[in-house]
């Protein structure tokens, strides 16, 4: 189930929490992206063990690839302004990670009619 989710909120409870909340936002939020997607290849959980793993390099591609789930899903629900900001977010990503979380949120709000 995707839920509406308040981003203000969760990057302050990623702060107080000394990033322990962006762990879980970031599990859901490739969750999410593979339900609205209907993709069903891999799991949300091993792509955050794998960043975890990977002191955080496989977050670069799991990142991407959630934002192209995106894209695709606003694809198959027919909207004309749907537009592939997989890189832009990548490239944030790779400066400021709770920023791009927060505009992949801003996109499944939007999606899930928020």
């Amino acid at each position: 189930m995707v839920h509406n989710r308040s981003i203000g909120l969760a990057i302050v409870l990623s702060f107080i929490t000394c990033g322990f909340y962006g762990i879980y936002w970031m599990y859901k939020i490739f969750e999410e992206t593979r339900i609205l997607s209907g993709d069903r290849e891999g799991s949300a959980g091993l792509d955050l063990v794998l960043t975890i793993i990977t002191c955080g390099l496989y977050g670069f591609y799991a990142v991407y690839r959630a934002s192209k789930r995106l894209y695709e899903a606003e694809l198959a629900q027919g909207n004309p302004y749907a537009s592939d900001e997989s890189v832009l977010i990548l490239i944030v990503y790779i400066f400021v990670s709770v920023i791009s979380l927060a505009i992949i949120q801003s996109k499944i709000n939007k999606m899930v009619g928020y």
